[in-house]
């Protein structure tokens, strides 16, 4: 099983964002996304899409609370009702099915960790998303272009 760390960013939020997957033993990134306009959200969520389509058997570590509780608690709820909420329509559809499809469909475990405490791989992940959106790469990977959402 890959064991990666992910982080999403966004600089202003909303505005150009980027997102990183990084390999959990040696640091390096192995995934790298941006987006002209995006927010964090959305950044978090890319990156953790990535991780699950790049390999079949993942573990990822990640901060975004969000997208764990999303994954875990509130999908399974919102998939059984035809993707509706009580409360009124669920934001980011298209990534939370999307997501929710890659959790159900490979074997993945979500490990929250919390975030800017000086966890290593977790504050490398953030370095490199932030990288990405700046359009940094590492050594010759390339930089996938997400498209703006016009709705977000």
């Amino acid at each position: 099983m890959k064991v990666v760390f992910t982080d999403g960013s966004a600089s202003p939020n909303p505005g150009p964002g980027g997102f990183s997957v990084i390999d959990a033993e040696n640091g390096r990134p192995l995934i790298l996304g941006r987006s002209t306009h995006t927010t964090n959200i959305r950044m978090e969520g890319e990156a953790m899409g990535a991780a699950m389509e790049a390999f079949p058997e993942v573990e990822i570590h990640s901060d975004s609370e969000f997208w764990i509780n999303v994954l875990t608690k509130w999908a399974p709820s919102w998939a059984a009702n035809g993707w509706k909420k009580k409360t009124g329509p669920i934001k980011n559809l298209d990534l939370v099915q999307r997501l929710y499809e890659l959790y159900t469909t490979k074997k993945v475990t979500l490990i929250w960790v919390r975030g800017h405490v000086g966890t290593e791989m977790n504050e490398r992940a953030d370095e490199w998303a932030n990288n990405a959106r700046e359009k940094k790469t590492f050594e010759d990977l390339n930089i996938i272009e997400i498209a703006p959402k016009e709705d977000e």
